[in-house]
C-alpha cells in the first residue's frame, strides 16, 4: 500500500515533470526520496548539502507551489541531507533542515560542522570564468596516444580506457593505479581525464595532487569553511587524486576525503587514485578509506622491459621530430632500466649535448652522456669472460678462437671479441693480443677497425655486435 508521503511526493513529481526539462528532472528530482509526512510538513531526503542548496536556489518556488496544492497553504518542506551512508557497523549520518532554515543533526558523530547558508566556493579560481566553471587541471600532452603500452602496463592502460568510455558505470570504481616513481601513473591518470573530456564534454573532470588537496583543506579549515571545500569536490563527475600515499600525515584531510569519496561513489561518479604502492600496503591511512580504495580495481604499472623502452624512445622521437641512429636508441634503452622519466631524461641530455657541441649523435656521444645516468659497475669484466660469451653466441669452440685459421666465421668472432675487449676492459692492446695466441697490438687495431667498418655497412652484423655488447654490459651489472 502506498504510504502517505510517497503519494504526496509522487503527485508533486507528476506536476514538476511537465514543467522542467527532462534532463533537469532526472538530475535534480529523481534522486529525491520522500521519508515522512507530519501534518502539513513533508520531509524529503537529498544526496548532499549542495543538492539542497541548488534546489533552494533554483526550484524553491516550484516546490512550494506544488506542495501547497497537495497539503494546503500551510504546507512546508523539510530536508534530510545525506552526509555519510554508513557501513555495516555505523548507521547513516543525516542532517535535517527546514526549507530556508538551519540544520539539526540526526547523530553527534559528524566529522564536520556544517553551515547551510554559505555558498559553495571554488578552490580552483579561474580569472574571467563564472564561479562554478572548473578547470580540470589536466596536461593536454598526457593522452592515451602518447602513452606507450607494453606488458608492464597493459592491464592499467586498458582499464583506464574502459573507465574513460563509461566513467562511473563500471566495476572499476575507484580505479587505483600504483607503481614506483616515473612509471607513468600520473600520465595514465590524466590520460583518462583527457579522454573523458573528449568523449563526455558535459562531465566535470578534476585532477588534483594529494598535496594540493591537503593544503586546500587546511586553508579552508583555518577559515572555518570546510563545508565549502567538501561541497565543491562533491560537484565533480570524475575526480583524479594523485599520490594518495601522502594522506598518511593528514588525518583531518582523510576525514574530508572520506566524505567526498562516499558522496561521489554513491552518486555514480568516477574516482581515480594513484599511489606508489597497492592499497593494502598504505600505512597511516584510515582503514575505512582503504576499504573503499579496494572496492574497485587496483592495477599496477611495472618497470618497462627492453622492447617497451625502445618503443617509448622512438615514440618520443617521432612526436618531437627527432632522428637518431638505431644503435644509439638501443644503447639508451638497454642502459636506462629504472623508469620512463630517466629514459626520457637521458634522451633530452643527449640531444642537448649534440646541439651545444654541434656534434652528430653517435654511440660514443651516447656513452659519454649516459655516464651521468648509469652507475659505474664494480664488477670487472675480463677478456676470458668476453671470449666465452662470444663463443657461446656464435657457437664457436673456444680453442678455435685462438688458432690461426682463415675461416670467416672464426675470424669475425675473434675480431668482435677483440673489439669488445677494448671497450669493456682496461687492458692494453698488447695484453688483448696475447689472449688470442700471442697476436700483436696491430692485429687488435685492425680487428677493431674492421668491426666498426662492418657495423656501418652490414645491418645484420651490427645487430649481432650490439646484442653481444648488451650481454657484456648486463654481465657487468
Amino acid at each position: 500500500m502506498e504510504k502517505a508521503h510517497d503519494k504526496v511526493w509522487n503527485n508533486c513529481l507528476a506536476i514538476i515533470k511537465d514543467i522542467v526539462e527532462w534532463q533537469h528532472f532526472k538530475t535534480w528530482f529523481e534522486p529525491i526520496r520522500p521519508v515522512g509526512i507530519k501534518e502539513h510538513v513533508l520531509t524529503i531526503q537529498v544526496p548532499s548539502q549542495f543538492f539542497f542548496e541548488y534546489l533552494e536556489e533554483h526550484y524553491v518556488n516550484l516546490l512550494a507551489k506544488t506542495l501547497k496544492r497537495e497539503l494546503g497553504k500551510e504546507a512546508r518542506l523539510e530536508y534530510r541531507i545525506m552526509v555519510d551512508s554508513g557501513n555495516d557497523k555505523n548507521k547513516p549520518v543525516t542532517m535535517d533542515v527546514s526549507g530556508h532554515g538551519y540544520k539539526t543533526y540526526s547523530n553527534n558523530e559528524m566529522d564536520f560542522p556544517l553551515v547551510i547558508n554559505n555558498p559553495v566556493k571554488n578552490p580552483f579560481v579561474i580569472p574571467g570564468l563564472k564561479k562554478m566553471q572548473i578547470d580540470a587541471q589536466l596536461n593536454p600532452v598526457h593522452t592515451f596516444d602518447s602513452f606507450v603500452e607494453g606488458d608492464c602496463n597493459r592491464v592499467s592502460r586498458r582499464a583506464g580506457k574502459t573507465v574513460a568510455e563509461k566513467p562511473g558505470a563500471t566495476s572499476f570504481n575507484p580505479l587505483v593505479l600504483y607503481g614506483g616513481v616515473g612509471l607513468g601513473k600520473t600520465h595514465l591518470a590524466q590520460a583518462v581525464g583527457n579522454e573523458v573530456k573528449r568523449l563526455h564534454p558535459n562531465k566535470v573532470v578534476l585532477y588534483v595532487s594529494s598535496e594540493k588537496f591537503i593544503n586546500q583543506f587546511q586553508d579552508h579549515s583555518r577559515n572555518n569553511a570546510i563545508n565549502d571545500f567538501i561541497h565543491f569536490y562533491q560537484l565533480i563527475d570524475v575526480l583524479i587524486i594523485d599520490d594518495v600515499q601522502f594522506f598518511n600525515r593528514a588525518e583531518k584531510s582523510q576525514d574530508a576525503l572520506f566524505a567526498i569519496f562516499n558522496h561521489l561513489h554513491q552518486s555514480g561518479k568516477q574516482l581515480i587514485l594513484t599511489s606508489d604502492k597497492p592499497p593494502k600496503d598504505l600505512e597511516g591511512v584510515q582503514e575505512r578509506l582503504l576499504s573503499r580504495f579496494r572496492w574497485g580495481l587496483s592495477a599496477d604499472l611495472q618497470v618497462p622491459d627492453y622492447e617497451t623502452r625502445i618503443d617509448i624512445l622512438e615514440k618520443k622521437m617521432r612526436n618531437d621530430g627527432l632522428e637518431m641512429p638505431r644503435e644509439v636508441v638501443k644503447y639508451i634503452a638497454y642502459n636506462i632500466q629504472s623508469n620512463v622519466r630517466e629514459l626520457e631524461g637521458a634522451l633530452i641530455s643527449l640531444l642537448a649535448q649534440s646541439s651545444l657541441n654541434k656534434r652528430e649523435i653517435d654511440l660514443d656521444l651516447a656513452k659519454k652522456v649516459l655516464r651521468n645516468f648509469v652507475k659505474t659497475s664494480s664488477k670487472e669484466i675480463t677478456i676470458d669472460t668476453i671470449q666465452k660469451m662470444v663463443c657461446d653466441f656464435f657457437d664457436v669452440p673456444y680453442d678455435k678462437l685462438l688458432q690461426k685459421t682463415r675461416k670467416r666465421e672464426i675470424v669475425q668472432a675473434r675480431q668482435i671479441t677483440m673489439y669488445l675487449a677494448k671497450i669493456f676492459t682496461k687492458n692494453s692492446l698488447k695484453t688483448i693480443g696475447e689472449h688470442f695466441g700471442g697476436r700483436d697490438h696491430t692485429t687488435v687495431i685492425h680487428s677493431c677497425q674492421t668491426v666498426k667498418d662492418l657495423m656501418d655497412t652490414d645491418n645484420l652484423f651490427r645487430e649481432s655486435v650490439m646484442e653481444l655488447q648488451q650481454k657484456v654490459q648486463l654481465a657487468a651489472m
